[in-house]
């Protein structure tokens, strides 16, 4: 073969060569597409204990367990909200209260239950503490379009959310007569509400 006949041969197949299917190339590896994904909040709580509690400390840490766990499984299952809440237990304090800044007291053991639990939590959140609460509830009918709507799907066309001293009705389980499971569920899901309002 001759010279300038070898070089167009050799010529001819490094270009096959390098631009055919026979030569493995490593494909770009796809970049993979952000996926926007919603993650709920959680509602989480500890409760404050004496070192070396008394037995009278040691039931009311039992009730307060029990209550705090079951408020805090409904508001999880049912909402997105979140808060990291700390509770005591404080024999000083009539029945129970709770704080925007993520605390609660239970003092009385008759008010050591879900149904407070429930409701003190709520106020962790901002009802009756928050500047939202004042704009949206401060004259006495919630004003906020999200809960208004659920109050009337729970109880008809002309239902409407009363306020009034930091608490609402229907459904704010303002007192133990007022405890159902229906209610349970429904209260926490105008908290919920609420906080889309903007509590």
């Amino acid at each position: 073969m001759s010279s300038p006949r070898r070089k167009v041969v050799v010529g001819v197949l490094t270009a096959v060569l390098l631009a055919g299917t026979g030569v493995a190339q490593a494909a770009p590896a796809p970049v993979p597409v952000p996926q926007e994904r919603a993650i709920a909040a959680t509602i989480t709580w500890t409760l404050q204990r004496a070192s070396n509690p008394t037995q009278d400390q040691r039931t009311a840490y039992d009730l307060i367990t029990s209550a705090m766990n079951a408020a805090v499984a409904r508001y999880n299952n049912l909402s997105d909200l979140g808060k990291n809440i700390t509770v005591r237990y404080d024999p000083g304090v009539p029945t129970a209260d709770g704080n925007i800044n993520g605390t609660i007291r239970f003092g009385n053991r008759g008010y050591m239950n879900e149904r407070t639990a429930l409701h003190e939590i709520a106020h962790t959140i901002g009802v009756g503490t928050s500047s939202g609460w004042s704009r949206l509830g401060g004259g006495g009918t919630w004003t906020g379009g999200q809960a208004t709507a659920l109050v009337r799907q729970f109880d008809g066309a002309s239902a409407r959310i009363s306020t009034g001293g930091g608490h609402f009705w229907p459904y704010g389980l303002n007192y133990d007569n007022e405890f159902s499971g229906t209610a349970a569920n429904r209260h926490v899901q105008i908290v919920a509400a609420m906080v889309r309002d903007g509590l």
